[in-house]
């Protein structure tokens, strides 16, 4: 990491370290900007999880959860295939997210947690209850903060 990098992206070229460092800094006066960013990020490299993080973070920061939700999945599905799991979130057992690599897994779990979190912004309180019960079964629930999304889902039933 550089000295003008605002966040630590992790190992993600530096042509998209670049663009997403931009579209942190754009965040701060020009959300459509920023998205733009993010956009050219996740573009120029499929496979860098940041672009998605950074996407689905500031649609549900602005409440464009439609938009959120979207990214997430697209996310949650490119990281899944990095850590050679099942794309479908239910199927995912103990054992496979052991064995998967282990940063695109923990990556997949976040993102599974803050699937919960747009699904009970939106109204959605079983499917968000549905993720965070595999999180749970998974064992992972507290390792991506998915206990502070479990307390406001109980506050909610």
């Amino acid at each position: 990491m550089n000295d003008k990098d605002l966040i630590d992206f992790g190992n993600v070229s530096a042509a998209v370290n670049d663009i997403l460092q931009e579209g942190v800094l754009l965040y701060r006066h020009d959300h459509v900007a920023a998205d733009a960013r993010f956009r050219a990020a996740l573009e120029l490299d499929p496979a860098a999880l940041p672009s998605y993080f950074c996407l689905y973070k500031i649609h549900t920061y602005q409440g464009r959860l439609d938009d959120a939700l979207i990214v997430a999945q697209a996310g949650l599905a490119e990281a899944s295939r990095q850590a050679q799991i099942s794309s479908d979130w239910q199927t995912w057992t103990r054992e496979a997210i052991a064995r998967a690599p282990r940063l695109p897994a923990h990556f997949a779990l976040y993102t599974l947690k803050a699937m919960a979190f747009i699904h009970l912004k939106r109204g959605e309180a079983e499917e968000s209850r549905r993720c965070l019960a595999t999180l749970s079964d998974l064992g992972e629930i507290d390792a991506v903060g998915g206990g502070v999304i479990a307390d406001l889902a109980r506050a909610v039933a």
